[in-house]
């Protein structure tokens, strides 16, 4: 077989079995996270993750295949850094195959040291988004350390599409106000919990500023140096503040209730 024809038929068949796992969801709900899981069955990797960038420095995670990508992907959200973010400013792949040495654990020196804790020693991070427009990223993560193969680089670029699409589809239908057939009817509740967190986060990142008295950007900032220090995620502060549970004070250098 030409390695056209054996391409062909890797996509094939890793758009079937995307396709076999979302309509075998019980669920909508569960769609994005069984299509994380597909990925995982689908390439050599321990855990997947997609996160969708809600504007600029934040992000919310759309599904994910385990706990442990949950936190993978929290703690790149959290530090502001590593491969996701690279991929997400780049709009182009990013491939740290080993966070243990060399060159990819200083590129990202406090996300590849507290990935390696987590016990991963490779993530390959490719962007999500067409026209040039970039919406998310896929992340795949790995407990060895290595490179992809370039067959399973070719699939996880095929997979990568594939999530993109499903991506499209969902805000197409939320933008449509969901009509459609009976699955996009029901594709904006995919990302319900995904929209809860993006706008806790958005939320608290105003009341910051207010009591701060600064920008955006640099609010975000104190948002996520709290849930570093506390070994919390960024999602996890927002609740607080907008319980007033916690509070910024501009004129100490630590906060309060």
């Amino acid at each position: 077989m030409l390695p056209e024809e054996q391409g062909a038929e890797v996509r094939t068949r890793g758009g079937e079995a995307l396709a076999a796992a979302a309509r075998g969801a019980a669920e909508p709900r569960r769609v994005p996270g069984v299509l994380c899981e597909a990925c995982v069955r689908l390439l050599p990797v321990t855990g997947a993750s997609v996160s969708i960038s809600g504007g600029k420095g934040v992000r919310v995670i759309w599904c994910a295949s385990d706990r442990s990508a949950v936190r993978l992907a929290e703690l790149q959200y959290t530090v502001g850094d590593g491969p996701c973010q690279t991929a997400l400013d780049q709009g182009t792949p990013v491939l740290a195959a080993d966070l243990t040495q060399g060159r990819d654990a200083r590129r990202w020196p406090i996300f590849a040291h507290e990935a390696v804790e987590l016990g991963t020693r490779a993530v390959f991070s490719l962007p999500l988004g067409a026209g040039g427009a970039v919406i998310g990223t896929l992340d795949l993560y790995n407990d060895t350390a290595g490179a992809l193969a370039e067959p399973d680089l070719r699939t996880a670029l095929w997979v990568r599409d594939a999530v993109t699409r499903a991506l499209m589809r969902v805000q197409s239908a939320e933008a449509r106000g969901g009509p459609g057939d009976g699955s996009q009817d029901e594709a904006p509740s995919w990302v319900t919990a995904s929209e809860a967190d993006h706008t806790e986060v958005h939320q608290a990142v105003g009341m910051v500023m207010v009591q701060l008295e600064v920008g955006p950007e640099h609010a975000l900032d104190r948002l996520r140096a709290r849930a570093y220090a506390d070994g919390r995620t960024v999602s996890h502060v927002a609740r607080d503040v907008l319980a007033r549970r916690l509070r910024f004070r501009p004129d100490t250098n630590g906060e309060g209730p």
